[in-house]
């Protein structure tokens, strides 16, 4: 069994130190923290053990989940590599996209794994229809938050709208040709809330939107594709899967004369609703378990380096694009 451990248990590591010591897949070695009081605080809530230093940890493992801070993601991720040590990145996967490069090429020259903590991809409702989804027309997302200081010391497109880029991503096979963007700090000096459009080769567009200073929470994703249209709510893990209906050839005789009388919309498309809100494992444990099944399977982690690494270019590009304006 995998012996890993994980480096920084701030607010958002300590599910992935709970969910990683709960479960049966791994031997959870321990923590480490720059925070000595917190880390010592988790360890003893979880029965685990807190090391005293990174380089400690590293001589117990095998895998490393590094849950730090974006600004230190290329570093730590860089020593465990250099040690023989498959490494989890929570998103973004790095600062920079040459320091993204170099964590994939050692790993390439290393044999190991690396896995990047885009999350929305182990999502149960998008685990029930990214089979269904075929070269999408139009995307658009919506991701919204209300302000919190946590996150705030990169871009809300490298924190929030990253999510949906790296699903946009992982749905076109199409290239990126061209992105526009807008956007603006309103209560930090970086890029509070963001709108991007981007443009693929093959004539699809995805709108997205990401925002963290608004009154509620939303995250919903629209796809529409030459035969159906999905609509996703990634908060209650429901979907609406809209397609012709079964009978439409009954009405569409009337349909092309522009007669739409007694036509109703059943006659027209089948409206499927799923909720996949009871569908056991939440996503944070099957994302974790399965890069540890990567590894021990020795097969490619769903969202690998490369994965990151496109997503993070995309997303740069958006912030750039902000800037310049």
């Amino acid at each position: 069994m995998l012996k890993v451990g994980i480096v920084g248990v701030g607010q958002f590591g300590q599910n992935h130190a709970r969910i990683l010591n709960e479960s049966t897949k791994c031997n959870f070695v321990g923590l480490y923290d720059i925070d000595k009081k917190r880390a010592e605080e988790i360890s003893t809530r979880l029965g685990t053990n807190s090391f005293k230093d990174f380089d400690t940890l590293l001589d117990e493992i095998d895998v490393l989940f590094n849950v730090v801070t974006t600004i230190s993601h290329f570093e730590l991720a860089e020593k465990a590599l250099k040690r023989g040590i498959h490494v989890f990145i929570e998103k973004p996967i790095t600062e920079t996209l040459q320091q993204a490069e170099d964590l994939i090429e050692l790993a390439d020259e290393k044999k190991l794994k690396i896995q990047v903590g885009h999350i929305e991809r182990f999502n149960p409702i998008i685990m029930e229809i990214e089979d269904k989804v075929k070269d999408p027309i139009f995307m658009e997302c919506h991701r919204i938050a209300p302000f919190t200081p946590r996150g705030t010391d990169i871009p809300v497109v490298l924190e929030l709208m990253i999510h949906d880029i790296d699903l946009i991503l992982s749905f076109m096979e199409s290239k990126v040709k061209h992105i526009s963007a807008s956007g603006a700090g309103v209560m930090t000096k970086s890029i509070d809330i963001a709108n991007a459009r981007i443009e693929f080769e093959d004539g699809a567009v995805a709108n997205i939107t990401a925002s963290r200073i608004s009154l509620k929470r939303s995250r919903q994703l629209r796809i529409f594709q030459k035969d159906a249209y999905f609509s996703i709510d990634f908060q209650d893990k429901s979907v609406k899967h809209v397609k012709k209906s079964k009978n439409l050839y009954k009405v569409l005789p009337k349909i092309m004369m522009g007669n739409y009388e007694n036509i109703d919309t059943k006659d027209v498309v089948d409206i499927v609703e799923v909720n996949a809100s009871d569908r056991g494992k939440d996503a944070l444990t099957i994302e974790l378990e399965s890069f540890i099944h990567a590894v021990e399977a020795d097969i490619n982690p769903v969202v690998d380096g490369r994965a990151g690494t496109r997503a993070l270019e995309v997303a740069l590009e958006i912030v750039n694009k902000i800037n310049k304006k």
